[in-house]
């Protein structure tokens, strides 16, 4: 017999895919399963700051699902800042417990949400994050390359507040890159993924800095305040796609890849320039480390290792209550 499980969390298609490839059949909400259904759902995964903002709904919710053997997920991909949500909300997301299982993607202040915590990084989706027409053969040939270091995504704190530190580290560091004859693309904005992936395998060294998690606590963004130690999708989609990934600092870099061997970092923006100037001068350092981080996200971290991590969380929240299946 076929088995659900319910994702109800902010319409996200790789989770989705994920759990439907390892054979299950995906509901979006709970009310599509009758009590009598509910009897083969494996596990049920929401997001908590939709939850929170229908509080005795959910409350109600997470009661008949555990009732049915049912454990209640979340997955935080937004930490330590929390989105901003106000403090209230969090207040109650703590203190009624909502969810059986807090998955989180950085350990920072991830007590209180759950009894069962568990460690659950982003990762890569691979339907639309891969080498395409491109191989790890072709990515070796520097003559391909029409940039030297790029950087997409939200930029503009006049659209973003968030993104304030980001808009001002790439100002300072685009007159620095000129100043060496560097070629860089820093494109403002959310392109789609077969041009993300086109720039990344265009580019020699892809940068990461900055993530609206990091700083976007309640009250607005604080610059200042310790950074998210989550690794963001980039981290992962990169290398999927076989680019070369240079990042800031991020301390749950050690959980997905071996530093220096699959990752590479910067500590502050002159580390960045000097980091950029020695790949741009080791160009086969960079590859190796490029090659590397592909093989390692490929292994481990799609979409579908993260659906299989829940999975099993669920069954050791259910051996725990000696629940049947």
């Amino acid at each position: 017999m076929q088995k659900y499980v319910i994702v109800d969390y902010q319409d996200f298609t790789p989770m989705t895919e994920a759990f439907q490839r390892l054979g299950y059949r995906v509901f979006h909400a709970a009310a599509e399963l009758d009590d009598r259904e509910l009897v083969d759902c494996e596990l049920a995964l929401f997001c908590m700051f939709k939850s929170i903002k229908q509080p005795l709904h959910s409350w109600g919710l997470t009661r008949r699902l555990n009732r049915a053997g049912v454990p209640v997920i979340t997955w935080n991909r937004d930490g330590p800042s929390h989105k901003g949500d106000k403090a209230w909300r969090l207040w109650a997301l703590r203190h009624f417990r909502y969810f059986n299982i807090y998955a989180t993607h950085t350990l920072q202040d991830a007590q209180g949400f759950a009894r069962q915590i568990v460690y659950l990084p982003n990762a890569a989706w691979d339907t639309e994050y891969h080498l395409g027409d491109a191989t790890l053969e072709t990515l070796r040939d520097p003559s391909r390359y029409r940039f030297d270091v790029s950087f997409y995504g939200r930029i503009s704190a006049a659209r973003y507040p968030e993104m304030r530190k980001r808009q001002l580290f790439f100002e300072q560091l685009a007159p620095r890159l000129e100043a060496m004859g560097i070629v860089y693309s820093f494109r403002d904005g959310s392109p789609s993924c077969a041009e993300q992936r086109a720039l990344i395998q265009a580019s020699r060294i892809n940068l990461n800095y900055h993530a609206g998690c990091d700083d976007k606590y309640h009250g607005g963004n604080e610059i200042g305040r310790e950074k998210s130690w989550g690794l963001p999708e980039r981290c992962f989609g990169v290398p999927a796609c076989g680019g070369f990934l240079l990042s800031d600092v991020r301390k749950h870099a050690a959980e997905s890849f071996i530093p220096g061997v699959e990752w590479a970092d910067f500590l502050d923006l002159d580390d960045c320039v000097a980091k950029i100037r020695y790949y741009l001068a080791n160009f086969n350092a960079s590859r190796a480390i490029a090659e590397a981080a592909y093989s390692r996200v490929v292994r481990e971290h799609f979409y579908v290792n993260r659906a299989r991590t829940l999975v099993e969380a669920a069954r050791v929240w259910r051996d725990e209550r000696h629940v049947m299946r």
